[in-house]
């Protein structure tokens, strides 16, 4: 499956390296079955715990979905905490939502051990409502997170006027996200991982997995593999070894501006987004670019024609200037990717219900990143056979799961 299509803009900040794939080992103790956020950030996690590692990609490190993030860092979700709480339950919500606070600082530490941070920098998020009846909706949801302990504070109409070039009813300041450069993170991060002995096999696809007694077989074009266990971080793939139910993929438009001396009255260089579904959003480059994105539909394939992907990124640039229209703007970089939403706004991870031997870990929502970061700590805990109580809540026998 095709993840993007049309011009991407994160592989033309950094040089990969292009290494030989390495000689098999006899066997693993765990194969990583894709090389994106999820699948370095678990191969990390594991090789942290001294165990032997494989990751398998069947194009290219961060080439899927990695390389269309937009990397918008937060603790808050496409499901608001109020609203998250009302579906799973108060305490669970939080818990969830205290997971992915903590996942931003676990990326921040992981970033900072990197040659370059991957351009870590921690931004507060500006979530503006759309219209005058998301007013109230703000209000409750500001007032959970304070209760929690969560860092937010309501702006009414005058204060946005006040801090924002653009007009709205009102907004939800929050504090301790960040923004990332997810390509590059990924690519230095494995670069540091190769060095502490994880094996890296690019353009190998596992065409069969078996099962033998205690032990998994995976046959490529590139050899057989052996291990104890496997994980499957194959992102809205299709799964080779299972399937996924409560969950759509849809499609979502992106454009990368030209670079600009300064953006007039960008408060604190905030992350921004809206109350309606589908919403907007926005961020800065390190190099002062703007990146919007939007304008979902619920269709599973990138648009294919590039007539399309420039219509849309005619209509991105439009709404941008609503937002800054001190500014103009061309997109030197306009693509349209898949991602996945589950039904009840929860990544998939864990243990497979009827194969033990085989983990998931698929951060399907609009935050893939922190998912992904949360879920490889709780991999680990499965695999090593450690209590976690926190994945019982994304665990995949629920309701909405995998099969």
């Amino acid at each position: 499956m095709e993840l993007h299509n049309g011009l991407l803009f994160w592989p033309s900040t950094f040089v990969k390296k292009q290494h030989s794939n390495p000689p098999i080992r006899p066997h693993y103790d765990v194969i990583v079955v894709g090389a994106g956020m999820s699948g370095i950030l678990t191969a990390k996690a594991l090789i942290d715990e001294g165990l032997k590692v494989a990751v398998l990609e069947r194009n290219e490190i961060g080439s899927g979905s990695t390389a269309a993030n937009t990397g918008l860092l937060q603790y808050s979700n496409d499901i608001q905490l109020h609203e998250l709480s009302e579906l799973i339950g108060e305490e669970d919500a939080v818990r969830f939502y205290k997971l992915c606070y903590k996942a931003v600082d676990q990326l921040e530490e992981i970033a900072h051990s990197l040659l370059d941070q991957a351009d870590f920098i921690r931004r507060p998020s500006i979530c503006y409502a759309s219209k005058k009846g998301d007013v109230k909706v703000l209000e409750k949801e500001c007032e959970m997170l304070i209760k929690h302990g969560f860092p937010a504070e309501f702006w009414n109409e005058l204060v946005v006027e006040k801090r924002l070039p653009f007009k709205a009813p009102a907004a939800l300041y929050t504090n301790d996200d960040a923004e990332i450069n997810p390509y590059k993170f990924v690519v230095s991060l494995a670069e540091q991982l190769i060095g502490q002995g994880m094996d890296l096999f690019e353009h190998t696809y596992a065409n069969v997995i078996e099962n033998e007694g205690n032990e998994i077989i995976l046959r490529t074009m590139n050899g057989d593999f052996k291990a104890s266990r496997i994980v499957y971080t194959t992102g809205y793939e299709r799964l080779p070894y299972a399937t996924i139910k409560g969950a759509d993929i849809n499609r979502s438009y992106a454009i990368v501006t030209e670079q600009k001396p300064s953006f007039k009255g960008w408060f604190e260089d905030a992350l921004i987004w809206e109350t309606a579904r589908p919403y907007l959003y926005m961020r800065k480059t390190v190099d002062n670019r703007i990146i919007i994105g939007g304008l979902d539909e619920r269709k599973s394939s990138p648009a294919k024609h590039e007539t399309v992907v420039d219509a849309m990124a005619r209509e991105l640039i439009d709404k941008l200037h609503e937002l800054l229209p001190d500014e103009t703007f061309h997109a030197p970089y306009k693509y349209c990717a898949s991602f996945g939403e589950s039904l009840d706004h929860l990544p998939f991870i864990g243990q497979h219900p009827e194969d033990p031997n085989h983990y998931y870990l698929l951060g399907f929502g609009g935050n893939g990143t922190v998912y992904s970061m949360l879920g490889s700590k709780i991999i680990a805990d499965l695999i090593m056979n450690r209590p976690n109580d926190d994945a019982r809540i994304v665990t995949l026998d629920r309701k909405y799961g995998i099969k």
